[in-house]
């Protein structure tokens, strides 16, 4: 029997459908994440923006048209919002997007698969491991704290546990809101301190700025291979804006907590998610939102056009004009290019390390610790460590010059 999982959307949707593929292999089902022919169907959904709700949509019929008489079980965010509608298009089961461990416990007693949840399947040299769920933020333009819940934290062993049974080079912690990592009183610093004796490189998933404290810092300087990438959160440089958003921060805030991770470790890679058209946005705004990536540093930008999300407040606000929304995201994909190639050739002759990850047309590729895209003309072995200096910017990364191996 062959089962397909299919995931839309974040790095939890991706580390929960690796806990369900995990649980049907044990249960000896043939499993992919791959859209083919299967005898039944699991599809974690998304509901981040109307586009992302509106391919989730079309996922049965999608999986229909491989096998007509599959069973299809749909879970996720936009399950949440829209069970009548994956009903209608025959789902045979409709989950939603909280308590995914009890969703998969149900989904393998229904397929035959292993009910004790264990540790996700990675097949990659990165391993991604949850450990939070929820969020309590409710910025004005999300849905996700109506879909998901609220924040709920897993105890520092249990994640100590996944990631000493985990045989990938890097470990990403991740979540929906990470920064708010609190078991019993422990937060984010006290399990990175956990981890001090890893042997694996230890990325941290998406950051709410006012997390970058120098207790957090200090207990990442204090690992033996941290990769020194920040993915802070920003999504708009503009103080009115954030004040609109439901933004906990200003853009003084936001800079100061940069200037403190570049002090802490100077060739950190700043990464951010930028939201271009909000409803309150003017054109002074949006050009604040252009200049701080350049005062900032940023290494890569997420661009964003806003998209209205019902039940938010957000959804309330008078939407701009489309022309205006298309003409200020060209403008900020523009910017996040510069920007990104900039911090590219600022290695240009140094040395970084990397994890080798995928081989292809006699180059092999994978990501340095501060997230750079290496491209080596190579064949290395997948999962090494190896040092490349950088020549320069190349595709969407950087070519680089095998030096030797870790």
């Amino acid at each position: 029997m062959k089962a397909v999982v299919f995931t839309l959307g974040c790095k939890v949707n991706e580390v929960e459908s690796a806990s369900i593929m995990a649980a049907l292999e044990k249960g000896g089902w043939e499993v992919s994440d791959k859209l083919g022919y299967a005898d039944a169907y699991i599809l974690n959904t998304c509901a981040v923006t109307r586009e992302a709700e509106k391919k989730s949509r079309q996922l049965v019929a999608r999986a229909k048209k491989f096998n007509p008489a599959a069973k299809i079980y749909v879970l996720g965010c936009a399950s949440v919002k829209n069970r009548e509608v994956f009903e209608e298009k025959g789902a045979n089961a409709v989950f939603g997007a909280c308590d995914k461990d009890g969703v998969i416990r149900e989904l393998c007693a229904m397929l035959g698969g292993a009910e004790e949840t264990p540790f996700p399947k990675n097949t990659k040299t990165r391993a991604f491991v949850k450990i939070q769920d929820g969020c309590n933020n409710f910025c004005s333009y999300c849905v996700i704290p109506y879909l998901r819940g609220r924040e709920k934290s897993r105890r520092i062993e249990d994640i100590c546990g996944e990631i000493a049974n985990c045989a990938c080079p890097e470990v990403v912690l991740t979540g929906i809101n990470i920064s708010s990592y609190n078991d019993g009183g422990k937060r984010l610093p006290a399990l990175i301190s956990a981890l001090k004796g890893v042997d694996k490189r230890i990325r941290l998933g998406s950051l709410e700025c006012t997390a970058a404290d120098e207790e957090l810092l200090n207990a990442l300087k204090e690992l033996s291979d941290f990769a020194p990438q920040f993915h802070l959160s920003l999504q708009s440089g503009s103080n009115a804006v954030l004040k609109a958003m439901n933004r906990k921060y200003t853009r003084e805030e936001y800079l100061e907590k940069c200037r403190l991770i570049y002090e802490f470790f100077p060739g950190a890679a700043i990464t951010t998610d930028i939201i271009s058209g909000f409803p309150a946005e003017t054109e002074e705004d949006f050009l604040q939102s252009l200049s701080i990536i350049e005062e900032a540093g940023l290494a890569r930008v997420h661009a964003f056009s806003f998209s209205p999300r019902e039940g938010t407040a957000a959804y309330k606000m008078k939407d701009l004009p489309a022309e205006i929304k298309a003409e200020r995201i060209s403008r900020l994909i523009s910017a996040a290019k510069r920007a990104e190639t900039e911090y590219i050739e600022k290695f240009a002759g140094k040395r970084l390390s990397f994890i080798a990850e995928e081989r292809e047309n006699g180059f092999t590729s994978g990501y340095t610790g501060n997230y750079i895209r290496a491209y080596v003309p190579a064949n290395l072995v997948q999962g090494k460590k190896y040092d490349v200096k950088i020549i320069g910017p190349c595709a969407d990364g950087a070519l680089c010059e095998l030096e030797n191996e870790n």
